[in-house]
């Protein structure tokens, strides 16, 4: 299995050092830098980890992953925050079902590696139309 990682971010250059990480890991790595973005990007037949940024303009990861929800997109996938806010806000407690891990801003390369390679290993058990 293809180990797929989508990155939503809107810093570049967070989308530059996560993509640059998780590549020397053997990843391959989607960066996207908005919400809209991911959502086309899963309707184009993405299927895989994604790592997304709870702040972003016009619509934020609580938001984008309301979308990925309605939208029927979250089966066959596994979301992860990766945000520099440190303690998740109230939204979270209405999509926590949807979301694996809560990772912060700053991270040490290799946490990130060992994290992703966990989770990563959980795809091949999700099915798409469960």
């Amino acid at each position: 299995m293809e180990k797929k990682v989508m990155v939503v971010d809107d810093d570049p250059a967070v989308l530059r050092t996560v993509k640059r990480i998780l590549e020397s890991a053997g990843f391959n790595v989607m960066p996207v830098d908005t919400g809209t973005a991911c959502l086309e990007s899963l309707k184009q037949g993405f299927h895989g980890l994604i790592l997304m940024d709870v702040i972003m303009p016009e619509m934020d990861g609580w938001d984008t992953i309301q979308s990925i929800v309605d939208q029927g997109f979250a089966k066959g996938n596994i979301i992860c925050m990766l945000t520099a806010k440190e303690i998740p806000d109230k939204r979270m407690d209405q999509l926590k079902e949807y979301i694996l891990d809560y990772i912060t801003k700053p991270f040490a390369a290799q946490q990130l590696i060992d994290i992703v390679t966990e989770y990563i290993d959980y795809l091949p058990s999700i099915k798409k139309d469960d």
